[in-house]
Formats: C-alpha cells, structure tokens, sequence
C-alpha cells in the first residue's frame, strides 16, 4: 500500500472523529476550518450532497493544517472530481466495487459503507479493512457494530449516521473502531448562522470525549 494511503488512515485513527459536513455554500469553508482546527480537530469530510462540496474541499485541501476528504461519493467518476479537488479520502454511504477499485487506482483511501455482514465480505474480497457502518445508528448501533466484528476480526469500522456526542465515549472505546463519524459537530444550521465558536467547542468535546475513552480501555483492570 503507497506510503499516502496509510498516512491518511493512521491520521484518522489517531484524531478519533471525523465531522461529517454538508456544506451549502463553499464561502463557509475557511470559517469551517479554522473553528475545527482551533478545536483540535483538523479534519473534515465534505459530503458530495450540494453543488458546493467540490469548491469547498478545493478551498479546505489547500489547507497542510487539515486532513479533508469526500463523503456521499457514489461513482467513480465523482471519486476523480474529489480527489482532484483535494481530497484525501473518499467516504461512501455503500459499497460498490467500481468505486473502490478507481480510488486505488487514484491510491486515495477509501472508506466503503456496510450494513451486512455480506457487505462486509464484499470489502474483504476487494482487499479493504476498514469500512463505514452506516447508518450505525439505525442498524441498531454499537450492539450491530459488535455483531459484524465478531465474525470478521480483521475488519476496523467507522461507524457514522445518528451518532451523537453522548454515544461517542462507548463507540470509541471499541477496539474494532477506527474512528467515528458525526455530523453534530458542524451541523447545517451552525454554518449557516455563522456560530464557528459552538463548532470550536464541539470539536474539542468530542476530541476529549475520544481521547479519555481510549485511555481507560487501554488501563490496566
């Protein structure tokens, strides 16, 4: 695997949390990154929802501070358009193959969503380890995520959608977690209103939230 792809992965497991951003106008997206960088948060992912992702993860790459990537990505035709935007990872809401197999020809890593353990074998088939369960909080949360790691171990996941900040510490604290998704953090209606000081403090919430969790799964009993 090309040095790029682990250090985009390795950067998402160490920060823990990655913000899931539907940005409708791409003016935000500096205002963006400054409040998630001061929260000790540098990290975005700028779903493929409204026309604005591309001009915002365009804005947010050019940014060494952050580590931006594309969410909602369907095709792999908009995996290119991400990727040359900027983005040095790609997020999608399911899994499909065609996908996959252009970002590693565009070596970008990509994060494929599941729901089934079918899925699941689907990932390992196309060599990928690490996944997103979405919608995690639909498919019944933690006690799901639990349910597909025990049969495929060698499988991390991110589990995003209807995550909030009080269930981050127990999602966290899985040892198949790699990170966890959430769009609390910088939701629409704090951008748009401008209130770049609650997603400054949002994000230096969950930061800790993440950072405690782990330390007392990593204390000795």
């Amino acid at each position: 695997m090309a040095r790029a792809l682990i250090g985009a992965l390795e950067q998402i497991e160490a920060i823990g949390v990655v913000p899931v951003v539907v940005l409708d106008d791409a003016r935000s997206a500096p205002a963006l990154g400054e409040a998630l960088i001061a929260g000790g948060l540098p990290c975005a992912e700028i779903t493929f929802r409204t026309d604005a992702a591309q001009a915002a993860i365009e804005q947010l790459g050019q940014d060494p501070r952050l580590l931006v990537g594309a969410g909602t990505v369907l095709t792999p035709s908009q995996a290119e358009h991400a990727v040359a935007a900027g983005a040095r990872f790609i997020v999608s809401p399911g899994f499909d193959a065609d996908v996959v197999r252009r970002c590693r020809e565009l070596e970008v890593p990509v994060l494929p969503g599941i729901a089934t353990a079918t899925d699941a074998m689907a990932a390992l088939r196309e060599g990928i380890d690490v996944v997103k369960l979405f919608p995690a909080g639909a498919l019944g949360g933690l006690p799901m995520l639990k349910a597909l790691a025990a049969p495929f171990p060698t499988l991390r996941f991110v589990p995003t959608g209807g995550v909030t900040q009080a269930q981050l510490a127990d999602y966290a604290r899985h040892p198949a977690v790699v990170a966890v998704g959430g769009s609390w953090i910088a939701p629409r209606e704090l951008l748009a209103e401008g209130r770049v000081e609650e997603i400054t403090r949002r994000a230096s919430e969950a930061v800790a939230t993440v950072a405690e969790a782990r330390d007392r799964e990593r204390a000795p009993a």
